[in-house]
Order: C-alpha cells, then structure tokens, then sequence
C-alpha cells in the first residue's frame, strides 16, 4: 500500500499541462488562495519555484511555509508530489 494520497497519484500520473495549483498534493483550497494572489496560480509555476531551488524538497518546504504559511505535511506532501513528477517526466 502506497503511503501517497490519491491526489498526489493522480497528479503524478500524467503531464500537469494547465492544472490549478490546487491539483498537486498538500494544497487545497486556503493554501492555493494564498499562493494565486501571490501569482502561483498554476501547478506549474509552482513546478518551476522547486525547479528553481534545484529540486531540493527542503529549501522547496521552507519557501512554500514562508510563502503560504503551509505546515510540515502540506509542505511535504506538495514536495514530494512535485519531485515523484519530476522523477517521471523530467
């Protein structure tokens, strides 16, 4: 059994394409409220901030609870979800 949600699965199981950053893992509807105002709008503009911090999932997860105010699951969940992505498609 997979420790992974069905959100984050479904995420990683095909191209983001136009998806709202509320489709990836550990962000629902205040987190993703937040990150839109501040031009995160987008599963992958947010790819491309973990990109930029060169896919390392701590400095990813300290942004993200600077940025969002997500707590530690969020952040990691939304991490996680994002590097399994990259894993499969980059």
């Amino acid at each position: 059994m997979s420790s992974t949600s069905q959100k984050h699965r479904d995420f990683v199981a095909e191209p983001m394409g136009e998806k709202s950053v509320q489709a990836v893992a550990g962000i629902g509807e205040v987190l993703g409220g937040k990150l839109s105002d501040k031009g995160f709008d987008k599963a992958y503009i947010i790819l491309g901030q973990f990109l930029i911090l060169r896919k390392d999932e701590e400095l990813f997860r300290d942004w993200l609870k600077d940025t969002c105010g997500a707590n530690a699951k969020q952040a990691r969940d939304c991490s996680s979800c994002l590097k399994e992505w990259c894993d499969a498609f980059l």
